[in-house]
């Protein structure tokens, strides 16, 4: 086996300089500060009984998805930091080892895949039974197919190139690792919307008419280059409202639920529409996206200053599965950070777009009951898993920006 160069100083001072380029780019592209917000409470917009419906429906499936995250980071690393890693991969006997290193990593992801199957079947029926899931179960394995599917793929191709660079250049590998890995980050934010979401969801142009004319006008006030207004049919699988944006550039889109525009009232339509138009306007996917690549590439200068020349051999490729998940799995608190308050600066956007608090609170409460959200999580899991801010912290913002602009917003569990 080589030995390790002596005193890797590139990739040490590469990946000092990729950590502070990205604490830079998280700290001057994420909207820390934006109002001064009283604290949440969620009884003066939630009534006792749908605060008692959302604590219920968390009671019974916090276990079983709890359970299920658990074994999905748990799996991987027993696999990887022991001799199951290597054993999985002799035992395959491909003789051609780019054949054998994604094949490895899709098995992996299909051993935790089969083993998170019954609490993930708890936890859908849980979803059945309080009416926020209508996804047949046929619907429901393909989903999960084509999930592995991907995963597994774009692991396989980042294991693949690393393994061959490090074949190729057994000392400096770190370096074109970490632009391809960089390029490939890049390449999926950009190419999501037309290649990775249309394989779970249909597409149509909102029909013409006075809720597509109005969410256009809008854009055009907000400055915003929106051609296409996308419907995806949701209610396929959930009853929940929702609308994103995606991509950037020639593949950014305008996405609603078409749940959201059965039967919610136009104005709250408009508010969702204009929360998504400050994504927009903020270029926050650009902006997530250079965050991603600068942190994939801190990634791999790590992964190299870890496991230097040994990534080139095959047999760890479950080790680097493993470094892999917990890697991704230690940065959720701060991606989950950054991520509520990006989605704090969309809220308050909204508003200065709209100007309509009153409706901004009543949509904030009635999205909350219908997805049937968490109120009021723990700390661990606020951390952990909240991308975006809670309802009561929303409903908060709307009141404080009303105060802040001359007006009033009656809590709503009182009218």
């Amino acid at each position: 086996m080589p030995k390790k160069a002596s005193s890797p100083w590139a990739p040490r001072a590469a990946g000092g300089l990729l950590a502070l380029a990205l604490v830079f780019t998280i700290a001057v592209t994420t909207p820390w500060h934006l109002i001064d917000l009283p604290k949440p409470d969620a009884a003066l917009d939630f009534t006792a009984a749908e605060i008692a419906r959302q604590n219920a429906y968390r009671h019974e499936i916090l276990r079983w998805s709890t359970a299920s995250w658990i074994i999905s980071v748990a799996v991987p690393l027993v696999i990887g930091f022991s001799p199951l890693g290597r054993r999985l991969y002799d035992g395959l006997r491909i003789r051609w080892w780019f054949l054998a290193v994604p094949v490895t990593v899709a098995g992996i992801a299909l051993i935790t895949n089969l083993l998170t199957v019954p609490t993930d079947v708890l936890a859908q029926r849980v979803s059945l039974k309080y009416g926020l899931s209508v996804e047949n179960w046929r619907l429901w394995v393909w989903d999960r197919g084509v999930n592995w599917v991907i995963t597994s793929l774009g692991v396989a191709i980042l294991a693949i190139v690393l393994v061959a660079l490090a074949k190729r250049w057994r000392q400096g590998w770190w370096l074109p690792g970490a632009i391809a890995a960089a390029l490939l980050v890049l390449g999926v934010s950009f190419a999501y919307p037309v290649l990775i979401e249309p394989r779970f969801n249909d597409f149509t142009s909102m029909p013409a008419g006075a809720l597509r004319n109005d969410f256009l006008k809008l854009a055009a006030e907000d400055g915003v280059p929106v051609k296409d207004v996308l419907v995806a049919d949701a209610s396929k699988r959930t009853t929940a409202l929702n609308a994103y944006v995606s991509g950037f550039g020639s593949t950014r889109r305008l996405v609603v639920y078409d749940t959201l525009l059965k039967d919610t009232p136009p104005a709250q339509v408009r508010l969702v529409v204009a929360h998504e138009l400050g994504h927009a306007a903020e270029d926050d996917v650009l902006h997530g996206t250079l965050i991603g690549v600068l942190g994939t590439a801190f990634g791999i200068t790590l992964l190299y200053l870890l496991l230097g020349a040994r990534i080139a051999d095959p047999r760890r490729t479950a080790l680097l599965v493993a470094l892999i998940v917990a890697g991704t799995t230690l940065a959720s608190p701060i991606q989950n950070l950054v991520s509520r308050k990006i989605e704090a600066r969309a809220d308050y956007h909204s508003l200065r777009l709209t100007n309509d608090p009153q409706n901004f609170v009543a949509m904030q409460h009635d999205l909350a009951v219908r997805n049937i959200s968490g109120l009021d999580p723990s700390a661990w899991r606020y951390w952990m898993f909240a991308s975006h801010p809670t309802a009561p912290e929303r409903i908060a913002m709307g009141r404080a920006w009303a105060a802040e602009n001359g007006g009033t917003v009656p809590p709503l569990a009182q009218r």
